[in-house]
Protein backbone atom coordinates (compact mmCIF):
# COMPACT_ATOMS: atom_id res chain seq x y z
CA UNK A 1 0.00 0.00 0.00
CA UNK A 2 1.11 3.56 -1.06
CA UNK A 3 1.27 6.19 1.97
CA UNK A 4 -1.93 8.03 2.28
CA UNK A 5 -1.66 12.35 2.67
CA UNK A 6 -1.03 13.41 6.22
CA UNK A 7 -0.93 17.27 4.72
CA UNK A 8 -2.09 19.43 1.67
CA UNK A 9 -1.27 23.09 0.37
CA UNK A 10 -2.61 24.39 -2.38
CA UNK A 11 -0.46 26.26 -4.70
CA UNK A 12 -1.44 29.01 -7.59
CA UNK A 13 -1.93 26.84 -10.31
CA UNK A 14 -3.99 24.29 -9.41
CA UNK A 15 -1.02 22.45 -8.30
CA UNK A 16 -1.17 20.79 -4.26
CA UNK A 17 2.10 20.39 -1.99
CA UNK A 18 1.13 17.08 -0.10
CA UNK A 19 3.00 15.69 2.73
CA UNK A 20 2.55 11.94 2.65
CA UNK A 21 2.77 9.61 6.14
CA UNK A 22 6.03 8.17 4.75
CA UNK A 23 7.31 11.25 5.33
CA UNK A 24 7.58 12.47 1.74
CA UNK A 25 6.86 15.51 0.06
CA UNK A 26 5.17 15.70 -3.19
CA UNK A 27 3.60 18.25 -5.97
CA UNK A 28 0.16 17.41 -7.78
CA UNK A 29 -0.53 18.62 -10.77
CA UNK A 30 -4.49 19.18 -11.15
CA UNK A 31 -4.89 21.00 -14.24
CA UNK A 32 -5.27 17.43 -15.99
CA UNK A 33 -8.43 16.91 -14.24
CA UNK A 34 -10.28 20.20 -14.09
CA UNK A 35 -11.84 19.46 -17.35
CA UNK A 36 -14.27 16.11 -16.16
CA UNK A 37 -17.41 15.81 -14.52
CA UNK A 38 -17.36 16.90 -10.64
CA UNK A 39 -13.90 18.60 -11.00
CA UNK A 40 -14.67 21.25 -13.08
CA UNK A 41 -15.56 22.73 -9.75
CA UNK A 42 -11.84 23.17 -8.78
CA UNK A 43 -11.35 25.98 -11.37
CA UNK A 44 -12.68 28.35 -9.27
CA UNK A 45 -9.40 28.99 -7.42
CA UNK A 46 -11.17 30.21 -3.86
CA UNK A 47 -12.78 26.68 -4.12
CA UNK A 48 -9.73 24.97 -5.21
CA UNK A 49 -7.95 26.79 -1.99
CA UNK A 50 -10.73 24.59 0.33
CA UNK A 51 -8.80 20.90 -0.03
CA UNK A 52 -8.30 19.23 3.04
CA UNK A 53 -7.06 16.28 4.00
CA UNK A 54 -9.68 13.64 4.67
CA UNK A 55 -8.73 9.60 5.31
CA UNK A 56 -5.45 9.71 3.87
CA UNK A 57 -6.81 11.82 0.81
CA UNK A 58 -6.78 15.30 -0.64
CA UNK A 59 -11.41 16.54 -0.90
CA UNK A 60 -12.80 19.20 -1.23
CA UNK A 61 -16.51 20.57 0.15
CA UNK A 62 -18.76 18.85 -2.56
CA UNK A 63 -17.37 15.73 -2.32
CA UNK A 64 -14.81 15.87 -5.07
CA UNK A 65 -11.50 13.47 -4.04
CA UNK A 66 -8.71 11.91 -5.83
CA UNK A 67 -7.48 8.25 -5.57
CA UNK A 68 -4.43 8.90 -2.42
CA UNK A 69 -2.67 5.96 -5.05
CA UNK A 70 -2.66 8.46 -7.95
CA UNK A 71 -1.86 11.63 -5.35
CA UNK A 72 1.14 9.44 -4.18
CA UNK A 73 2.42 7.85 -7.52
CA UNK A 74 1.64 10.89 -9.65
CA UNK A 75 3.30 13.63 -7.57
CA UNK A 76 6.63 15.08 -8.36
CA UNK A 77 8.72 14.40 -5.28
CA UNK A 78 10.22 17.63 -3.72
Amino acid sequence: MNPRVKSVSPLPGYKLLLEFTSGERGQYDCTPVLEFGVFKELKDAQYFRRASVMDGTVVWPHEQDICPDTLYLDSVKV
